[in-house]
């Protein structure tokens, strides 16, 4: 008898909605900080990187519901690596044209926006490395 409360479907699939869901908490973070969906921030380039970062969040989350998993685990590794590493740029050495925020590492957006992509790197890793297991087999 099994001492699972979960069996490995049930699992798999709230950690899809997990994921899911944090990649679209990532997003919206970002329309967030931008000022709206239809607002680019400055510089342009960063701008630019927002509204892709927020596109790429919310593919990732449909890839992963709809079942298309390892790419979009690979996906939700790039949106919570991507602006985690762009925070730690922007904070400490700064981005070209792009200074406002050195410094600043206490922002209280900035913090919710680690949070959620460090808790999306920590479940999307492990999860696309099984996936190229699985395919390994």
């Amino acid at each position: 008898m099994s001492h699972h409360t979960a069996s490995a479907p049930e699992a798999t699939w709230a950690a899809r909605w997990a994921g899911a869901l944090l990649c679209l908490v990532v997003a919206a973070i970002h329309v967030v900080d931008q000022g709206g969906i239809t607002t680019t921030r400055d510089p342009h380039y960063v701008g630019v990187a927002y509204h892709v970062l927020e596109i790429a969040a919310v593919v990732a989350a449909v890839l992963i519901l709809i079942g298309l998993v390892r790419l979009g685990w690979l996906l939700a590794v790039g949106v919570a690596v991507g602006p985690l590493l762009g925070y730690i740029l922007s904070r400490r050495t700064g981005l070209p044209g792009y200074s406002d925020d050195i410094g600043n590492w206490t922002e209280p957006l900035g913090l919710v926006s680690l949070a959620v992509e460090g808790a999306l790197l920590l479940l999307s890793v492990p999860l696309f490395v099984r996936s190229l297991r699985r395919r390994a087999h």
